[in-house]
Protein backbone atom coordinates (compact mmCIF):
# COMPACT_ATOMS: atom_id res chain seq x y z
CA UNK A 1 0.00 0.00 0.00
CA UNK A 2 1.34 3.69 -0.56
CA UNK A 3 1.32 6.21 1.91
CA UNK A 4 3.34 7.91 3.52
CA UNK A 5 2.15 8.44 6.36
CA UNK A 6 -0.71 7.36 8.67
CA UNK A 7 -4.02 8.11 3.72
CA UNK A 8 -23.46 7.18 0.46
CA UNK A 9 -25.64 7.16 -1.49
CA UNK A 10 -25.11 6.19 -5.65
CA UNK A 11 -27.21 8.69 -7.20
CA UNK A 12 -30.41 7.09 -9.01
CA UNK A 13 -29.55 8.53 -12.28
CA UNK A 14 -26.50 7.09 -12.44
CA UNK A 15 -26.26 3.48 -13.47
CA UNK A 16 -22.03 2.07 -13.99
CA UNK A 17 -21.66 -0.91 -15.59
CA UNK A 18 -19.92 -2.93 -13.63
CA UNK A 19 -17.03 -3.66 -16.03
CA UNK A 20 -13.74 -5.50 -15.93
CA UNK A 21 -10.29 -4.35 -17.65
CA UNK A 22 -8.90 -7.08 -19.73
CA UNK A 23 -6.44 -9.51 -18.15
CA UNK A 24 -3.92 -9.11 -20.16
CA UNK A 25 -4.02 -6.05 -22.08
CA UNK A 26 -1.61 -5.36 -25.08
CA UNK A 27 0.27 -2.56 -26.29
CA UNK A 28 1.55 0.01 -24.16
CA UNK A 29 -0.06 -1.02 -20.93
CA UNK A 30 1.81 -4.04 -20.90
CA UNK A 31 4.96 -2.63 -22.42
CA UNK A 32 4.98 -0.17 -18.64
CA UNK A 33 4.06 -2.82 -16.90
CA UNK A 34 6.88 -5.04 -18.08
CA UNK A 35 9.34 -1.90 -18.50
CA UNK A 36 12.63 -3.39 -16.10
CA UNK A 37 13.36 0.35 -15.31
CA UNK A 38 10.96 -0.19 -12.51
CA UNK A 39 12.07 -0.55 -9.05
CA UNK A 40 12.05 -4.15 -8.20
CA UNK A 41 9.90 -3.32 -4.82
CA UNK A 42 7.22 -2.30 -6.66
CA UNK A 43 6.78 -4.76 -9.51
CA UNK A 44 6.78 -7.29 -6.82
CA UNK A 45 3.13 -5.56 -5.86
CA UNK A 46 1.70 -5.70 -8.77
CA UNK A 47 -0.10 -9.56 -8.47
CA UNK A 48 -1.77 -7.35 -5.59
CA UNK A 49 -2.36 -3.91 -7.11
CA UNK A 50 -3.33 -5.34 -10.35
CA UNK A 51 -1.61 -2.28 -13.24
CA UNK A 52 -2.54 -3.73 -15.72
CA UNK A 53 -5.86 -3.83 -14.83
CA UNK A 54 -5.87 -0.70 -13.13
CA UNK A 55 -4.14 1.38 -16.01
CA UNK A 56 -6.69 -0.24 -18.55
CA UNK A 57 -9.59 0.25 -17.10
CA UNK A 58 -8.96 3.83 -16.41
CA UNK A 59 -8.86 4.23 -20.15
CA UNK A 60 -5.45 5.97 -20.63
CA UNK A 61 -3.44 5.41 -23.85
CA UNK A 62 -0.95 7.44 -25.77
CA UNK A 63 -0.69 10.78 -26.44
CA UNK A 64 -2.78 11.80 -23.07
CA UNK A 65 -2.05 14.59 -20.84
CA UNK A 66 -2.46 13.17 -17.57
CA UNK A 67 -2.59 14.86 -14.28
CA UNK A 68 -1.75 12.55 -11.07
CA UNK A 69 -2.30 13.33 -7.20
CA UNK A 70 -0.05 12.41 -4.88
CA UNK A 71 2.41 9.83 -6.63
CA UNK A 72 4.36 8.95 -3.24
CA UNK A 73 7.09 7.81 -5.03
CA UNK A 74 5.71 6.79 -8.54
CA UNK A 75 4.29 3.22 -8.63
CA UNK A 76 2.26 4.47 -11.20
CA UNK A 77 3.88 7.77 -12.51
CA UNK A 78 6.08 5.11 -14.40
CA UNK A 79 3.63 3.40 -15.82
CA UNK A 80 1.33 6.24 -16.43
CA UNK A 81 4.53 7.72 -18.29
CA UNK A 82 5.20 5.19 -20.31
CA UNK A 83 1.67 4.51 -21.84
CA UNK A 84 1.20 8.03 -23.06
CA UNK A 85 4.47 8.44 -24.50
CA UNK A 86 6.71 11.04 -25.64
CA UNK A 87 3.33 12.89 -26.92
CA UNK A 88 1.77 12.82 -24.09
CA UNK A 89 2.65 14.18 -20.53
CA UNK A 90 2.15 13.19 -16.91
CA UNK A 91 1.82 16.45 -14.61
CA UNK A 92 2.38 15.03 -10.77
CA UNK A 93 1.44 17.20 -7.64
CA UNK A 94 2.69 16.13 -4.32
CA UNK A 95 1.46 17.04 -0.80
CA UNK A 96 4.16 19.45 0.83
CA UNK A 97 3.35 17.86 3.96
CA UNK A 98 4.64 14.32 3.25
CA UNK A 99 8.14 14.86 2.63
CA UNK A 100 9.17 11.24 2.18
CA UNK A 101 6.68 10.81 -0.84
CA UNK A 102 7.89 13.96 -2.30
CA UNK A 103 11.89 13.10 -1.64
CA UNK A 104 11.32 9.66 -3.50
CA UNK A 105 9.61 11.16 -6.31
CA UNK A 106 12.85 13.65 -6.79
CA UNK A 107 15.06 10.12 -6.91
CA UNK A 108 12.70 9.15 -9.46
CA UNK A 109 13.23 11.90 -11.77
CA UNK A 110 16.79 12.72 -11.03
CA UNK A 111 17.51 8.63 -12.70
CA UNK A 112 16.37 10.94 -16.15
CA UNK A 113 14.20 8.16 -17.95
CA UNK A 114 10.52 9.98 -17.23
CA UNK A 115 11.15 13.44 -19.13
CA UNK A 116 7.72 13.54 -19.69
CA UNK A 117 6.78 13.73 -16.34
CA UNK A 118 6.48 17.01 -14.07
CA UNK A 119 6.56 17.55 -10.63
CA UNK A 120 4.77 19.62 -8.57
CA UNK A 121 4.86 20.17 -4.65
CA UNK A 122 1.80 22.09 -3.20
CA UNK A 123 -0.58 22.34 -0.09
CA UNK A 124 -2.32 19.19 0.12
CA UNK A 125 -5.60 19.79 -2.53
CA UNK A 126 -3.96 21.89 -4.46
CA UNK A 127 -5.43 21.18 -7.78
CA UNK A 128 -3.32 23.35 -10.51
CA UNK A 129 -1.94 22.44 -13.55
CA UNK A 130 -0.69 23.89 -16.57
CA UNK A 131 -2.86 22.40 -19.47
CA UNK A 132 -6.29 20.71 -19.60
CA UNK A 133 -5.77 17.12 -18.70
CA UNK A 134 -7.26 13.76 -20.24
CA UNK A 135 -7.38 11.98 -17.64
CA UNK A 136 -7.21 13.08 -13.65
CA UNK A 137 -5.76 10.25 -11.37
CA UNK A 138 -5.68 9.58 -7.27
CA UNK A 139 -5.29 5.58 -6.34
CA UNK A 140 -5.63 5.42 -2.90
CA UNK A 141 -5.86 8.62 -1.59
CA UNK A 142 -8.93 10.18 -1.70
CA UNK A 143 -9.74 8.82 1.62
CA UNK A 144 -6.66 10.94 2.75
CA UNK A 145 -8.71 14.20 1.63
CA UNK A 146 -10.33 13.66 4.65
CA UNK A 147 -7.79 13.71 6.98
CA UNK A 148 -7.19 16.93 8.29
CA UNK A 149 -3.70 16.02 10.00
CA UNK A 150 -2.34 15.86 6.66
CA UNK A 151 -3.87 19.38 5.61
CA UNK A 152 -7.56 20.32 5.62
CA UNK A 153 -9.20 20.26 2.18
CA UNK A 154 -13.09 20.21 1.51
CA UNK A 155 -12.93 17.36 -0.70
CA UNK A 156 -16.31 18.84 -2.64
CA UNK A 157 -14.36 21.90 -3.79
CA UNK A 158 -11.23 19.80 -4.58
CA UNK A 159 -13.70 17.88 -7.19
CA UNK A 160 -14.84 20.27 -8.72
CA UNK A 161 -11.80 21.85 -9.23
CA UNK A 162 -11.00 18.44 -11.07
CA UNK A 163 -13.84 19.17 -12.85
CA UNK A 164 -12.98 22.17 -14.02
CA UNK A 165 -9.16 21.24 -14.99
CA UNK A 166 -10.47 18.45 -17.42
CA UNK A 167 -11.08 18.96 -20.76
CA UNK A 168 -14.56 18.07 -21.54
CA UNK A 169 -14.99 14.59 -22.02
CA UNK A 170 -12.01 13.92 -20.16
CA UNK A 171 -11.63 11.22 -17.32
CA UNK A 172 -11.57 11.43 -13.46
CA UNK A 173 -10.41 7.80 -11.94
CA UNK A 174 -10.52 7.12 -8.03
CA UNK A 175 -9.50 3.54 -7.24
CA UNK A 176 -9.67 3.06 -2.87
CA UNK A 177 -9.99 0.90 -0.20
CA UNK A 178 -13.76 -0.15 0.58
CA UNK A 179 -15.20 1.48 4.13
CA UNK A 180 -18.32 0.51 5.61
CA UNK A 181 -20.98 3.29 5.35
CA UNK A 182 -21.40 6.20 7.26
CA UNK A 183 -17.67 6.96 8.57
CA UNK A 184 -16.71 9.57 10.25
CA UNK A 185 -13.90 11.90 9.05
CA UNK A 186 -12.32 10.41 12.66
CA UNK A 187 -13.06 6.63 11.41
CA UNK A 188 -11.46 7.59 8.17
CA UNK A 189 -8.62 8.77 9.32
CA UNK A 190 -7.90 5.50 11.36
CA UNK A 191 -8.93 3.18 8.63
CA UNK A 192 -7.56 4.98 5.67
CA UNK A 193 -10.87 3.67 4.26
CA UNK A 194 -13.85 5.27 2.34
CA UNK A 195 -17.22 3.82 1.54
CA UNK A 196 -17.29 4.06 -2.50
CA UNK A 197 -21.11 5.38 -1.83
CA UNK A 198 -19.42 8.69 -0.03
CA UNK A 199 -16.83 9.00 -3.53
CA UNK A 200 -19.83 8.83 -5.78
CA UNK A 201 -22.00 11.27 -4.04
CA UNK A 202 -19.67 13.89 -3.66
CA UNK A 203 -17.75 13.41 -7.30
CA UNK A 204 -21.26 13.86 -8.88
CA UNK A 205 -22.40 16.72 -7.31
CA UNK A 206 -19.73 18.16 -9.09
CA UNK A 207 -21.39 17.66 -12.49
CA UNK A 208 -19.14 14.39 -13.19
CA UNK A 209 -20.98 11.16 -14.32
CA UNK A 210 -20.09 7.70 -13.67
CA UNK A 211 -19.89 5.65 -16.29
CA UNK A 212 -17.50 2.15 -14.70
CA UNK A 213 -16.82 0.32 -11.88
CA UNK A 214 -13.99 -1.58 -12.04
CA UNK A 215 -14.39 -4.84 -10.06
CA UNK A 216 -10.70 -6.31 -10.25
CA UNK A 217 -9.60 -5.28 -6.88
CA UNK A 218 -12.84 -6.56 -5.25
CA UNK A 219 -11.97 -8.92 -2.39
CA UNK A 220 -15.26 -10.34 -0.48
CA UNK A 221 -12.78 -11.68 1.91
CA UNK A 222 -12.19 -8.12 3.67
CA UNK A 223 -15.02 -7.35 6.23
CA UNK A 224 -14.11 -3.93 6.12
CA UNK A 225 -13.71 -3.79 9.83
CA UNK A 226 -9.89 -3.61 10.36
CA UNK A 227 -7.45 -0.39 9.39
CA UNK A 228 -5.77 -1.33 5.92
CA UNK A 229 -2.39 -0.92 7.81
CA UNK A 230 -3.42 -4.34 10.05
CA UNK A 231 -1.46 -7.29 9.52
CA UNK A 232 -3.87 -9.02 8.94
CA UNK A 233 -4.85 -7.69 5.95
CA UNK A 234 -2.54 -5.17 4.60
CA UNK A 235 -1.65 -5.65 0.95
CA UNK A 236 -5.44 -7.54 0.78
CA UNK A 237 -8.23 -5.18 1.38
CA UNK A 238 -11.27 -4.49 -0.90
CA UNK A 239 -11.03 -1.84 -3.64
CA UNK A 240 -12.84 -0.17 -6.47
CA UNK A 241 -12.21 1.65 -8.89
CA UNK A 242 -14.73 4.79 -10.52
CA UNK A 243 -14.66 5.81 -13.65
CA UNK A 244 -16.14 9.32 -14.06
CA UNK A 245 -16.26 11.41 -17.03
CA UNK A 246 -17.07 15.41 -17.71
CA UNK A 247 -19.61 15.52 -19.78
CA UNK A 248 -18.84 17.05 -23.25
Amino acid sequence: MRHVALLLLTLAVVQPTHAAAPSKPAGAIALAVADPARPADQRSTDELRKPAETLAFSGVRPGMTVGEFYPGGGYFTRMLSDVVGPKGHLYAIENAGWKGAVKANDEMLAQGKWSNVSMDVQPFGTVKFPKALDLAWVTQNYHDLKIAEYGKVDTRAFDRQVYAALKPGGTFFILDHQGRPNLSDAEIAKMHRINRDVVIKEVTSAGFKLVAEGKFLHRPGDDHSLPIFDKAIQGHTDQYALKFIKPR
